[in-house]
């Protein structure tokens, strides 16, 4: 009777099989993914960013890390050691036997499928008298050839072999397990023991332990819980957080804390540079002992993005931990704006809740800008730019100029801002210009509307407003040429009119035709001469193709970089309030359409809004565009409706149908009994 049995490998072969399975699954995605990218070639992508980012603090420290780091060597080894282990057990399967094969006894004879009786029986004499044991043959083998002779001239051998493909009936079925003998072999029992003991009861407790203890420290956007709760409760306690205050409310994070955050280090040089540092800036609050502004922790962090805003020189251990502090502020400040929005949204549904102010959100907003750009809050954005300092801005906000503004200075002729710029050489110019033409232009179009209504157009007290937003992004070296290219028409259309002029000369008065002609040659001659300024050259033009390339290749490649965000909301300026959560805008590439949503005032009246978007990684690039509000009064709900009017006919029958329906459900019954 056929039954199954389960068998450890004692050959080892399955065990090969499931091994190569087991590598290949690992080594051939982790090569995909983890192999890393070429030296050289990562030295030449560095090199080409380098107008634009080269003094950005994430090219400095890329480059830095390109050049010293052995993990890319590392990561080679580990993987060309895998397809090593991966080759070697792919070629010991392809040397293993096959163990398991289909049995055919035409084979064993050497006959072709279907020979006939007389050919096997022949068969079966030549071989027999050349591997009978007695004629000196392998015994093993003349078993095989009297099986399949018997299975081939037996009426039930041949039926067994047909039905169960063996001449000897149902056998058992073998299962293989991927797993060698001395496992279970009783010699191996307490070191297999120990093995399970260790990996169940102390290594996956662990490991599932630790998982967990991190887990709920943490929120979903990995910010501690402890921080989270700590920036409820300042802002609930002031509600209006002027600059100063915002800082140290964003340095008290427990992300800073050693205790709470192997990363922060405090180091026993803090008690040296810290109060030098701490003389330098001036008054920063030192003196303050409310907790946790008191801490260590939190006054070294306040000092080192005081000094960075400040743009201060620091030693190279300050420096070290400045680029961690720095590095956490954006996560933290954006923390800090979702609490902001989750009180202004319990204290618009509870009431009587104490909101944060829009200027204290507003200025989570601005500080992380001055945090990615590394200014105060009250510098110019030109110093955004590369080599431009603070004694050059007397250059640029001059009477002849006045420039203030990175618009200002787009919008500028390409003689008047090499003019303006004359401080600095050939190559920081064109370095400067590379610069800001990588910067963003944001086109800003609102639609007013209320969805799911009759008149989408008409706003009622208490309905739900969508104003549609339509961002458009454009880099400010693609409109300064737009402007060229309008300006060089304009030149153009000037010519013209001093052509006709002179032929309006020419025909009133002949003596003067030449002068007239002379006249309207030195003008299209002096247009034409106009327009070529500005007009963008073949160098801006590569220059700008280069530069968009540049930042595609930049987008999402290191995570040192601070990708380029905004926040888009609808706040009522007059009353500090916001009327919209901030949507945070992550995709903008070209165009991106945006819906915020927000109930009417319950009041009849006109309201005075505003659509605002600010970056979270520029400085002078925020647009706020008014939104004007008209509500009228919510229509009256109708007792009335003409989908409620149903004619009496139908409700006559609707009625005789349910009697008729009763008078035969009581005429069953009586049936029934």
């Amino acid at each position: 009777m056929a039954g199954q049995q389960f068998q450890y490998d004692d050959s080892g072969n399955t065990f090969f099989y499931f091994l190569t399975s087991f590598v290949g699954l690992i080594v051939i995605p982790a090569t995909y993914y983890l192999w890393p990218r070429d030296q050289n070639a990562e030295q030449l992508r560095l090199k080409s960013l380098r107008r634009v980012h080269g003094r950005c603090l994430w090219y400095r420290l890329r480059l830095l890390k390109s050049q010293q780091s052995i993990v890319p060597t590392l990561k080679k080894a580990a993987l060309l050691f895998g397809w090593a282990v991966f080759i070697f057990l792919a070629y010991k399967v392809s040397k293993l036997d096959r163990e398991y094969q289909e049995y055919n006894p035409y084979e064993v004879l050497n006959l072709e499928a279907g020979a006939s009786v007389a050919e096997i029986k022949k068969q079966y004499r030549v071989l027999s008298l050349k591997y009978h044991p007695d004629k000196g043959g392998d015994e093993a083998t003349f078993m095989k050839i009297v099986k399949a002779y018997s299975a081939l001239t037996h009426e039930e051998a041949r039926k067994n072999w047909e039905t169960y493909g063996n001449p000897d009936g149902p056998r058992v079925t073998s299962f293989g397990i991927a797993l060698p003998a001395w496992i279970v072999d009783q010699k191996n029992s307490m070191l297999v023991l120990l093995v399970y003991g260790l990996a169940f009861m102390v290594i996956l407790p662990v490991v599932v332990g630790t998982w967990w203890y991190r887990s709920i420290r943490y929120s979903g956007d990995q910010i501690l819980i402890n921080t989270t709760q700590l920036f409820m409760h300042f802002m609930y306690k002031t509600p209006t957080m002027n600059m100063k205050r915002l800082v140290m409310v964003l340095t008290a994070a427990f992300e800073f804390d050693p205790r709470s955050n192997k990363e922060a280090i405090i180091r026993p040089t803090d008690n040296i540079e810290v109060p030098q540092l701490i003389r330098e800036l001036g008054n920063i609050n030192v003196k303050k002992k409310e907790p946790p502004f008191c801490y260590p922790y939190s006054l070294k962090a306040r000092v080192l993005v005081l000094t960075h805003l400040a743009r201060m020189e620091v030693s190279e251990t300050i420096e070290e931990d400045q680029r961690f502090v720095v590095k956490k502020c954006p996560a933290l400040l954006q923390e800090m704006i979702n609490v902001g929005c989750q009180l202004t949204m319990m204290a618009t549904s509870r009431g009587g809740f104490r909101a944060p102010r829009l200027t204290s959100i507003e200025n989570c907003m601005k500080l992380t800008q001055m945090a990615v750009q590394g200014l105060q809050e009250a510098k110019s954005p030109l110093l955004q730019l590369p080599h431009f300092e603070e004694e050059h801005l007397r250059y640029c906000i001059s009477k002849k100029y006045k420039v203030r503004t990175l618009e200002d200075l787009v919008s500028l002729k390409d003689s008047d801002r090499r003019n303006m710029l004359r401080f600095l050489g050939e190559e920081k110019y064109d370095e400067v210009m590379a610069v800001l033409g990588s910067f963003p232009s944001i086109t800003m179009e609102t639609k007013l509307q209320v969805l799911d209504d009759e008149d989408s157009n008409n706003i009622t007290a208490g309905s739900i407003v969508t104003v549609t937003v339509t961002l458009t992004r454009k880099r400010m070296s693609v409109m300064a040429n737009h402007r060229g290219a309008i300006l060089s028409e304009g030149c153009i259309f000037k010519g013209i009119l001093l052509r006709l002029w002179a032929c309006l000369l020419q025909e009133v008065t002949a003596a003067t035709k030449e002068e007239e002609e002379e006249l309207s040659d030195k003008g299209s001659e002096s247009d034409e001469v106009e327009g070529n300024k500005d007009s963008p050259s073949e160098r801006d033009e590569e220059s700008d193709k280069q530069s968009d390339a540049e930042a595609d290749e930049v987008t999402g490649d290191d995570e040192e970089e601070k990708q380029e965000w905004w926040w888009l909301y609808i706040a009522d300026r007059k009353e500090q309030t916001l009327v919209s959560m901030p949507y945070h805008v992550c995709t903008l590439k070209d165009t991106e359409e945006v819906e915020l949503k927000f109930p009417a005032p319950s009041k009849m009246g006109n309201y005075q809004y505003s659509v605002i978007l600010r970056s979270d990684s520029y400085m002078g690039l925020d647009q706020i565009k008014p939104l004007k509000l008209e509500v009228h009064e919510a229509k009256a709900i109708l007792d009335n409706h003409p989908q409620w009017d149903i004619p009496e006919t139908e409700e006559e029958d609707e009625d005789q149908e349910e009697s008729d329906g009763i008078e035969e459900s009581e005429e069953d019954d009586e049936d029934n009994d």
